[in-house]
């Protein structure tokens, strides 16, 4: 065994010691459900564009760029790594949708770290820790839910926070 897989194996055995717990089960099947297609991400910027605490050019730099990270991760990243998933459709505990993609990285952690940033970009600097925090809760969930590995999880936040750097820098620029 690799420490890849090693670290997999320890992973998903910290996991499964919450795995039942009614508040952990709803949170993290939750947080998977929102991640797709970025949903909760789109709702926060939708939900700033109502309150007035954005404009609708950053609210739609915001998706154009939430979109961009995702082409790049799941039609880009993730077909140079053909890793296949831990199990085919998640633990049947946790009803999930089954992807299409590869399970390296996971684009649900990409894209949370990536919109964490850029939602960090366009509000404070002393919001990051709401942000970054439930990009976490995002990211851990995959693994949780058990469509991911745990270092898919890993991979995926650090490819969105490279990513979220550089699109932090052109959403400066556009808006």
């Amino acid at each position: 065994m690799n420490a890849v897989e090693s670290f997999d194996e320890w992973g998903d055995a910290q996991l499964e010691r919450l795995r039942g717990h009614p508040i952990a089960d709803q949170v993290f099947k939750a947080a998977s459900a929102l991640g797709d297609f970025s949903g909760i991400w789109q709702l926060v910027s939708v939900g700033r564009l109502i309150t007035g605490r954005t404009s609708t050019r950053q609210s739609l730099a915001f998706s154009a760029l939430i979109g961009a990270e995702s082409l790049v991760v799941n039609q880009g990243v993730k077909r140079l790594f053909g890793r296949i998933r831990p199990t085919e459709s998640g633990d049947p505990r946790f009803p999930v949708r089954r992807p299409s993609t590869s399970s390296f990285p996971s684009g649900h952690a990409s894209a949370a770290f990536f919109a964490a940033a850029i939602i960090t970009t366009a509000t404070s600097r002393r919001l990051a820790p709401v942000w970054y925090s439930t990009a976490a809760v995002v990211a851990v969930s995959r693994a949780y839910v058990r469509i991911h590995h745990p270092s898919d999880v890993v991979a995926g936040a650090a490819v969105g926070v490279v990513l979220g750097s550089i699109g932090s820098k052109v959403f400066k620029a556009v808006t």
